[in-house]
């Protein structure tokens, strides 16, 4: 009978033609952590922790950007799509462009007209916001500048509109004016 005890085997010959062999393992397999490498793996944790952190700190902060942008009353946007709204219904402008008419902003250099050109200043601590976008409608060749200034109401913490007129742009040159709230 031949029998090894390094690292947990043990052979045995038993008999003349057989071949016994038997693996054992050894009774404590667990390998115990050293106190350097359980600090190295709280630490990789924790950095874990802090990236995920981070991370959804930037999602909340751009969805809160963009649900501010798109939906909030205050927005240029959304006085743009009011405003646009108000020309497409009013007699006088359609009677003017025409049924179809299509807003858009300012040119930028790859020739899209997107931006609406806006300013926000504040007087006698309210907040003001004008805002200058184009409309152009099924008639050939007319096109407008529309103006547009919104102001604060305190008590309700919306924008309200205090004017909005079309100078048609092309012959003959008016102004119609479709809102006058000052």
């Amino acid at each position: 009978s031949i029998g090894t005890q390094a690292g947990g085997l043990r052979a045995e010959k038993a008999g003349h033609n057989s071949k016994h062999v038997s693996v054992q393992r050894a009774g404590k397999e667990e390998t115990l952590l050293s106190a350097a490498q359980r600090v190295k793996d709280a630490g990789r944790d924790f950095t874990y922790f802090i990236v995920v952190l981070v991370g959804i700190g930037v999602t909340g902060g751009l969805f809160y950007v963009i649900f501010k942008e798109l939906f909030s009353s205050s927005s240029p946007s959304k006085i743009y799509g009011d405003t646009l709204e108000k020309c497409r219904s009013h007699p006088e402008i359609i009677g003017v462009f025409g049924e179809s008419i299509k807003g858009y902003g300012e040119a930028t250099r790859r020739g899209r007209r997107q931006l609406v050109s806006h300013i926000e200043y504040v007087k006698d601590g309210l907040k003001y916001m004008r805002l200058k976008f184009y409309i152009e409608g099924s008639e050939s060749g007319k096109r407008g500048t529309v103006h547009v200034e919104v102001k604060e109401n305190p008590e309700r913490g919306r924008f309200e509109v205090r004017y909005v007129f079309v100078d048609v742009d092309t012959y003959p040159r008016r102004t119609i004016i479709i809102e006058d709230n000052r």
